[in-house]
């Protein structure tokens, strides 16, 4: 059927036939069996503007592999929007859609036998579960982004997704009327791209620039501008010779380009969830990396972006300051990246930066220089102590104190928490305990936007503390920790927890800490059983079952 390798297991005869005649139903001649066979996985729908606006990226990208004599075939891949699950049952299904993505893209392409694919995608877990299935089939492949929302605006204030999670705590606490609330929501979202600041979706599209599997200064581009388009073409013929050079994900996807793709992260005060999506992906391109590697690279890496959430900047922003490749141009120049690493261009990082200033342009602080940074360290801090034994990811970024001593205020779930920090129920120096939401037991990992930002929006983020073993939104800021290993569900002592226990969290020192004596631990862990399981069947019941710890990625294969 092709010239490559891959198809000499295709059979003569009737078998090889009837393959061929599927594909002259297409539109195929005979000139066409001889060109490379190349996926365009499109993440549009209609459900998110995260995902609203790429089917002119893929229409662009199909035109462009035409041209390049490739033969384009397309295929969908679903989504579920974080930010309109978030606080409802179907946010247990965020995480799980990484899986499906990531196993809609292994299968097609493995089982239509392509020779490179194009992954597009918008929300939040798009990008990891492409980069998952791009690693496991490792054909040619090259991370095409949406491209950001641009900013709201009210009142003369940039605005994103988070300021309307954050208006609700705002009204309950007296600081804003329900006009404002509304003014917000109907303001905060302007058109379609995806979650504007340093949240998850941009945080990962631009580690793929790092990586080497994206375009260099594609990630901060907006959806609505022409460029993304082009941007999109070009990808298209770069992978197209990527196919012809024979130069495939794991060619590129390394130790030393993780390490690059993680001091990005820091750089740009990146989501938590970065932690989680990377251990996932090294593992589906049998790359080492553990959570004490993330600590690693944080120690040397400063934080150099002021970005939202917890800063003042927005994606646009960082793009008009010259985006991605400048801030990997200071990182590069400081020694703190391996420009050997090969890109999807076939050249290394360091060539591909080789033309970008040193420096930012002037009169912007969106990007600090090396010598003055946000903060002298990386923001996500891997804690450990007898409350996570596993380990947990704390962001540090935005707090004057990253420590605190406090009672526990254990709730089994957020629709309790939340109902308890709106009635003004939590008080300065409380550590919020939310557990059973781990891979197994939320099942999922839920993300805690509702509750964080609620905190935030009551005036409490320096001074009440939250841990989970679910996870948190790249849009959330305050003293969080979350990703607790092990989880509640599987006997982690987090499930040990009672109301009014001390706890400590001190990303300084990397503690934390359940300060109960051990005898009575043991006390209450043979008193402990663990709940029967949420769902018994379906999607959720499947993943509960085969995802692994939040501390190796939740995997589920």
């Amino acid at each position: 059927m092709k010239s490559n390798d891959r198809s000499k297991t295709i059979t003569e005869g009737v078998e090889r036939a009837a393959n061929r005649a599927m594909f002259f139903a297409l539109g195929y001649t005979d000139d066409d069996f001889s060109k490379p066979m190349i996926g365009i996985a499109n993440g549009h729908s209609t459900i998110t503007p995260c995902n609203a606006g790429l089917q002119p990226l893929a229409d662009a990208a199909v035109e462009a592999v035409r041209q390049a004599g490739g033969n384009p075939q397309t295929f969908g891949v679903p989504t579920i929007s974080d930010g309109m699950s978030m606080g409802t049952e179907g946010m247990k299904y965020s995480l799980v859609s990484r899986e499906v993505i990531a196993d809609c893209i292994e299968t097609t392409v493995q089982g239509q036998w392509m020779d490179g694919v194009l992954v597009i995608g918008g929300c939040d877990k798009n990008k990891p579960g492409g980069m998952i299935g791009i690693a496991r089939a490792n054909v040619p492949a090259i991370y095409v982004y949406g491209g950001t929302v641009m900013p709201g605006r009210l009142n003369g204030q940039d605005l994103s997704l988070v300021s309307a999670f954050e208006a609700v705590g705002a009204v309950k606490a007296g600081r804003i009327d329900e006009a404002e609330l509304k003014a917000v929501e109907r303001n905060a979202v302007p058109g379609t791209g995806a979650c504007g600041g340093m949240y998850t979706a941009n945080t990962m599209s631009s580690s793929f620039e790092a990586l080497g599997m994206a375009l260099l200064g594609s990630s901060t581009m907006a959806n609505i501008h022409e460029e993304k388009r082009l941007s999109a073409a070009q990808s298209a013929r770069v992978l197209l010779a990527a196919v012809r050079n024979g130069l495939k994900p794991r060619d590129i996807i390394t130790r030393r380009s993780v390490e690059n793709a993680i001091a990005l992260v820091m750089a740009t005060g990146g989501s938590t969830n970065a932690v989680l999506h990377y251990l996932a992906i090294c593992q589906a391109a049998e790359v080492e990396w553990t959570l004490d590697d993330f600590e690693r690279v944080r120690r040397k890496v400063p934080v150099l972006c002021d970005m939202k959430p917890s800063g003042r900047y927005m994606a646009v922003d960082l793009h008009r300051a010259g985006g991605i490749p400048q801030v990997l141009k200071i990182l590069l120049d400081a020694g703190l990246l391996h420009g050997d690493c090969l890109t999807i261009t076939g050249r290394t990082l360091g060539e591909e930066l080789a033309e970008t200033p040193a420096n930012p342009p002037a009169g912007q602080d969106v990007i600090r220089p090396f010598d003055a940074p946000l903060y002298r360290q990386g923001h996500l801090a891997i804690l450990k102590g007898n409350l996570a034994e596993g380990g947990a990811v704390a962001k540090i970024t935005g707090l004057k104190s990253t420590s605190i001593t406090g009672p526990a205020r254990v709730f089994e779930d957020e629709q309790s928490a939340m109902r308890a920090i709106l009635s003004d129920a939590i008080r300065p120096g409380d550590v919020l305990v939310l557990r059973y939401l781990g891979p197994k037991g939320g099942p999922g990992m839920p993300e805690m936007l509702a509750p964080s930002s609620a905190i935030i929006g009551r005036g409490l983020g320096e001074h009440v503390g939250l841990i989970t073993d679910g996870r948190f939104s790249g849009g959330s800021w305050g003293l969080l920790v979350g990703h607790v290993t092990p989880e509640a569900y599987e006997g982690g002592a987090i499930a040990l927890v009672e109301e009014g226990d001390e706890i400590t969290i001190d990303a300084e020192s990397q503690l934390l800490q359940l300060n109960v004596d051990d005898d009575e631990l043991a006390r209450r862990r043979r008193k402990w059983r663990p709940p029967a399981p949420r769902y018994t069947r379906g999607v959720l019941a499947k993943f509960a079952q085969l995802a692994g710890p939040a501390s190796t990625g939740a995997l589920t294969g």
